[in-house]
C-alpha cells in the first residue's frame, strides 16, 4: 500500500513540475509573440484551484495530472474581436507560430539540461563498470573478472549505464564491437564482442546476461558484524560472530544474498527462520523482520544487522569501483550538455529501431512503469530524482516532437507544409490528422499500459 502510494505521489509530482513547464515554454513563447493566452491549465478536468492574473490569463490546476494545455486566442475555435485580431494565434505570421508551437519540447529539453546540471553539482554517485563474472559471448571476446570497460568503440565510459546504453545499441543491431578494458595494475588491452550470434529471442532489458557480463559487487561472508540492540534479529538471540547460512531454508552465499531473500520470503514483514552457525553448531532461529522507513510513503523489513569491516584489501576493490562524480558549474554544466546528447541519440536511435523492428515495443511504458520508476528514484535519493526528471522531460520532448497530430510535432508538420507550399492546410485534412492522431495516442497509451501489466506479472 505505502509503495503504491509512493508511486501515485511522485508520479504526480513528477508530471507536474514537467508538464508546467512544457506548457510554459508555449506560453512564453505566446507571450512575446503578442498572442493572447486565455488559459493556463496543469492538468485536464475539474478546476481544483483557479486564479485570473493580471494578464487576463485564467490560471488552472485541474483534476487529472496526466497533461495540461495552453488555450489561446484563435478564430478557428470562437469568435475574435475585431479590434483582438492582432492577438489571435491564428493571425501571426507562420514563423512565429512554429516558435511557439516548438517552445514546450524546447523547454523540456532546457529543464532535461537544469536537473542534469544541478545532479553533477550536488554529487553522483556511480559504479565503474568492472567485470564480475563472465561467460559466452564475453568470454569468448577475452573479458575477465576485474577487467574495467574504458571505452566502446573509442567512446569513454564513466560507469555501468553508460556502458550497457552503448552495448543494447550494438546489440541491437547485432555488430561487433571494440571494447577497451583495464586490469586492476593499469594494463589496458583491445578486444572484440561479436554480437552477431546474438539469439532471435535476445531481449534488450537482458543484455548483459545475454552476451555473459556481470557487473562485479562485493562478495562479503554473510557474518553478522554487528547489532542493532532494538532490532529483531537482536531480539531473536542472533549474536556478534554468526554465520548466517541459510533464510526461510534457502541457501545464504554471501552478505548481498540476505537483504534479497529477505524482500523474498518476508516482503510484508512476515516471520522467517535463519539458520545460523554458531561455534560450529547450526541452528535455527525465527525471526519476525521490523519496518524502518524508505522514503517519503514507503518502508521496508530489515533484521537489525551489520556487516563486518572491510579488510583493507576490500576497502581497496570499493574504491576502485565506485565513483561519486561532482563538479563545479562550469564544469557541471558541460557534463550535464554531454548527458542530455548521449541520452537524445539513444532515445532516438531506439525510437528509431522500434519502427524498424530491431527493437522490441516493450521498451514503451506506461503511466504505472512511470510512476514505479519516479517512486524508485525519489527513494534512492535526490540525485536519482533529478536524473529521472531528466529523462522523464527528455522524452517528453521528444516524443512531442514526432510527426503525430494532437501532439506538437503534428502542428509542426502542418505549419512546415505551409511555410514550404505558402498557403495553410486544409482544415478537412486537419480534421482526419486529429482522427488518427488520436487513435496513434490511444495505441500508444495502450501498448504502454500493457506493457506495464506484463512487467507486474511477470
Amino acid at each position: 500500500m505505502f509503495e503504491v502510494l509512493g508511486s501515485i505521489w511522485w508520479l504526480i509530482v513528477a508530471l507536474g513540475v514537467l508538464v508546467t513547464f512544457h506548457e510554459f515554454g508555449h506560453y512564453w513563447v505566446a507571450r512575446r509573440c503578442g498572442v493572447k493566452v486565455l488559459k493556463f491549465s496543469v492538468g485536464f478536468g475539474r478546476a481544483l484551484w483557479s486564479r485570473r492574473g493580471r494578464d487576463d490569463t485564467e490560471y488552472v490546476v485541474a483534476a487529472i495530472p496526466l497533461g495540461g494545455y495552453v488555450k489561446m486566442l484563435d478564430e478557428r475555435e470562437a469568435p475574435v474581436a475585431p479590434d483582438q485580431h492582432s492577438e489571435a494565434f491564428n493571425r501571426k505570421p507562420v514563423g512565429q507560430r512554429i516558435a511557439i508551437v516548438a517552445a514546450g519540447p524546447v523547454f523540456n529539453l532546457v529543464f532535461a539540461v537544469l536537473a542534469f546540471w544541478l545532479m553533477f553539482m550536488i554529487g553522483v554517485p556511480e559504479a565503474r563498470p568492472i567485470v564480475g563474472e563472465v561467460s559466452g559471448i564475453a568470454a569468448e571476446a577475452g573479458l575477465q573478472p576485474e577487467d574495467e570497460i574504458v571505452a566502446l568503440d573509442g567512446s569513454p565510459t564513466r560507469s555501468w549505464s553508460h556502458a550497457i546504453l552503448a552495448l543494447v545499441t550494438h546489440a541491437l543491431d547485432r555488430d561487433q564491437v571494440t571494447v577497451e578494458v583495464e586490469r586492476p595494475g593499469g594494463l589496458r588491452r583491445e578486444l572484440t564482442l561479436d554480437l552477431s550470434t546474438l539469439g532471435e529471442d535476445f531481449r534488450e532489458e537482458e543484455t548483459l546476461e545475454a552476451i555473459g557480463l556481470e557487473p562485479w559487487r562485493l562478495e562479503r561472508p554473510p557474518l553478522v558484524g554487528g547489532l542493532d540492540p532494538e532490532g529483531a534479529a537482536a531480539a531473536a538471540g542472533l549474536r556478534m560472530g554468526d554465520r548466517i547460512t541459510a533464510i526461510a531454508g534457502e541457501d545464504v552465499a554471501s552478505w548481498n544474498w540476505i537483504p534479497w531473500l529477505l524482500e523474498r520470503h518476508a516482503p510484508n514483514g512476515e516471520t522467517v527462520t535463519v539458520t545460523v552457525e554458531r561455534a560450529g553448531t547450526a541452528r535455527d532461529i525465527d525471526i519476525t523482520p521490523r519496518a524502518i522507513p524508505d522514503g517519503l510513503f514507503g518502508e521496508r523489513w530489515v533484521l537489525g544487522i551489520e556487516s563486518p569491516e572491510l579488510t583493507d584489501e576490500q576497502a581497496a576493490a570499493v574504491e576502485r569501483a565506485y565513483i561519486n562524480l561532482r563538479h563545479g558549474p562550469v564544469a557541471g554544466f558541460g557534463q550535464a550538455l554531454s548527458e542530455t546528447w548521449r541520452l537524445t541519440s539513444a532515445t532516438v536511435g531506439l525510437i528509431g529501431r522500434m519502427i524498424t523492428g530491431s527493437a522490441s515495443v516493450r521498451n514503451v511504458s506506461g503511466p504505472i512503469g512511470i510512476a514505479q520508476f519516479a517512486n524508485d528514484s525519489a527513494s534512492a535519493g535526490l540525485t536519482s530524482f533529478l536524473f529521472f526528471l531528466g529523462l522523464i522531460s527528455l522524452s517528453l520532448g521528444i516524443l512531442n516532437l514526432l510527426p503525430i497530430p494532437m501532439l506538437d510535432g503534428g502542428h509542426l508538420l502542418y505549419y512546415l507544409i505551409e511555410l514550404a507550399t505558402g498557403r495553410p492546410v486544409s482544415e478537412q485534412v486537419q480534421i482526419t490528422g486529429q482522427y488518427v492522431g488520436l487513435v496513434a495516442l490511444f495505441g500508444l497509451i495502450s501498448l504502454g499500459i500493457v506493457n506495464d501489466i506484463l512487467r507486474l506479472v511477470g
